[in-house]
């Protein structure tokens, strides 16, 4: 994964992909743009297209709906494919993670992401419900490597 991320040094276009979230992550998004956050001084830029493209945030619990049009996006955005899942909706569904109209988050994403042969290199979580501004430049800092993990993703199996 490290050797993926050693092609971004400089700046990170982004592009937000909005799969059925209540915009409430998206507001957060466009705070941490102001000048206030000054997400910018990371390099930060939004971009209008998944073609220039270094990293896609994702908000949202992933609707049937918008599959498709997620999917096509992923296979858009050039190598290394990095997706910041944002909030609860985007990691793991939220309250939706289990209905009949979405698939989840963005781990049920990856599975047909996988079927059909599109790599993902890296995924990096914000949790929240919305996201803070700080959470989201947070991962933007630790794609960059300016700040190193406070955590370590730990698996419990009940037995």
């Amino acid at each position: 994964m490290s050797k993926a991320l050693e092609r971004i040094k400089r700046s990170i276009w982004v592009f937000h992909l909005n799969t059925g979230s209540c915009n409430a992550c998206d507001i957060e998004i466009l705070d941490a743009l102001t000048p206030y956050h000054d997400a910018e001084r990371f390099g930060v830029k939004l971009v209008a297209t998944p073609r220039h493209a270094d990293v896609l945030l994702l908000t949202g619990p992933i609707t049937l709906e918008s599959l498709p049009k997620v999917i096509n996006a992923i296979e858009a955005t050039p190598r290394p494919r990095i997706i910041i899942a944002l909030g609860s909706c985007g990691s793991g569904g939220g309250i939706w993670h289990d209905t009949y109209s979405t698939i989840g988050g963005v781990n049920g994403l990856l599975k047909i992401l996988k079927e059909r042969g599109v790599e993902v290199d890296a995924v990096y979580y914000v949790p929240g419900c919305p996201i803070r501004p700080e959470a989201l430049l947070y991962a933007v800092a630790l794609i960059k490597g300016v700040v190193s993990k406070k955590r370590e993703a730990k698996m419990y199996k009940a037995e």
